[in-house]
């Protein structure tokens, strides 16, 4: 009789088992990307190339493919080219928007976030490196991937020029997929439709709920210019029945009068920023009939028309133009009211108009798109370019997008290159990505200073 093999008993068969399972166990882990694996760049740019927001598969715990889907149709709805790209904390990020851009090939704004932190870069004829740094400021204290990811999509669509690329509509026409796919396919889309109509509709309501918001905040700043105008007028010593009043002088002071009654009427009709530009175009009419009737009662030669005081409207019709330097920014020619241009001439600063913002108290050039029609109505002419060189308000202008949300005709800002959306390949300038991508402050740097 022959004695039993151990290796055929029980506890012989659970070994091998066990033995089979783990060998399994090690040969899947060794073929599979480990979860913390960083994704190959070409990976990210082919993706972003057929689609324009990709989550790496160590990062599908940041952001839903729901989420992802909703926030990649809002992106195509508003046909721009922006990227999107949801990596892994420890992604390599020393020069990934530079090298990003070169795989991709593709004008436009990169918008990554890495594990928790989140930075973004664009071609500059696309959105200026200004607007862009604001964007990103405006949402560096929202952690939540989606919300942060949705707040800025939200605002840079609005800003951002150009347009998306054309591979993103193309479509398969070869004729190979078969008719259990087409029939898969509709019925997806079907499905879908009334979930994407939903998206477009509430994009577009919170956009109107952000324009309405805008014009609030205007309407403190425009309510102040009508008041001081009106002010200007109570003050004024003039009456049309005096002895030494002419027909030239009455028909300055009725224009004025009648441009007061405009400014307030065109401010209790605005429905949007772009409104407030009819409103300041009033004001400003109406001062320089204030400076002409002034002129013929002193027996003066009447002014030439001039731009208002460029730090502040409110002073007044300007009397000369004079060299000034803002704070990080270059020389400009402004017009300035005789008392700035004592003050600059003594190496004072000039009485510059602030305005409230999330920030705090900033001059009105930097405190946001909305100011643009404001300061356009007063400044026309196409010198407004020139005198916002530089500045927040003048970098946002300068988008092709701005004239969507805040009207045209401001001048020629001159936003060149490629727009988005152009393959321009390695053809770009990597200065517009050369950034640090941002810590854990958001201010750019942190621990991948000079990275990005």
């Amino acid at each position: 009789m022959k004695a039993a093999n151990p290796a055929r008993g029980p506890i012989g068969l659970l070994t091998a088992l066990a033995l089979a399972v783990l060998t399994a166990l090690a040969v899947l882990m060794a073929g599979a990307p480990r979860a913390s694996a960083a994704t190959d760049v070409s990976t990210i740019a082919e993706a972003l190339r057929e689609d324009p927001v990709y989550v790496a598969p160590a990062a599908a715990d940041q952001l839903s493919s729901a989420d992802a889907d909703a926030l990649s149709e809002q992106i195509r709805a508003a046909d721009k080219a922006l990227f999107v790209a949801v990596l892994p904390a420890d992604q390599p990020t020393e020069k990934l928007f530079t090298d990003l851009r070169t795989a991709t090939g593709i004008t436009g704004l990169y918008a990554i976030r890495v594990g928790d932190r989140f930075d973004a870069q664009a071609d500059s004829s696309v959105l200026p490196s200004a607007a862009v740094d604001n964007l990103v400021s405006s949402v560096a204290t929202e952690k939540d991937t989606e919300t942060q990811l949705d707040d800025f999509a939200d605002r840079a669509l609005t800003n951002m020029g150009g347009a998306a690329p054309s591979a993103w509509d193309s479509t398969d026409n070869d004729g190979g997929g078969s008719t259990t796919a087409l029939i898969t396919a509709g019925a997806v889309l079907v499905a879908g439709g009334g979930g994407a109509y939903a998206l477009v509709r509430r994009r577009r309501r919170r956009h109107e709920e952000e324009q309405r918001a805008a014009l609030e905040k205007l309407r403190v700043v425009v309510d102040e210019d009508i008041t001081a105008f009106g002010e200007e007028l109570d003050r004024l010593d003039f009456h049309p029945g005096e002895p030494a009043a002419t027909d030239a002088m009455r028909e300055d002071y009725e224009r004025a009068l009648d441009s007061y009654e405009k400014a307030k009427t065109f401010m209790a009709q605005a429905v949007k920023p772009e409104d407030v530009r009819a409103v300041t175009q009033s004001i400003e009419d109406g001062r320089f009939s204030l400076a002409k009737l002034a002129a013929r009662r002193e027996g003066r030669p009447l002014p030439e028309r001039r731009a208002p005081c460029f730090f502040d409207p409110r002073h007044g019709p300007s009397v000369a133009d004079v060299t000034w330097t803002p704070v990080d920014s270059a020389a400009r020619e402004v017009p300035v009211c005789a008392a700035d241009r004592t003050r600059l001439a003594d190496g004072r600063d000039p009485v510059i108009r602030e305005v409230d913002t999330d920030r705090g108290r900033r001059p009105y050039w930097d405190a946001g798109p909305a100011y643009g029609p404001w300061v356009g109505g007063y400044f026309g002419g196409g010198i407004l370019p020139g005198l916002l060189i530089g500045t927040m308000l003048g970098s946002m202008m300068a988008t092709p997008a701005y004239a969507a949300d805040y009207g045209s005709g401001y001048g020629d800002f001159g936003a060149a290159g490629y727009e988005g959306g152009d393959v321009s390949g390695a053809d770009f300038n990597t200065d517009d990505f050369s950034g640090g991508f941002g810590g854990g402050d958001y201010g750019g740097g942190g621990d991948f200073g000079g990275g990005f």
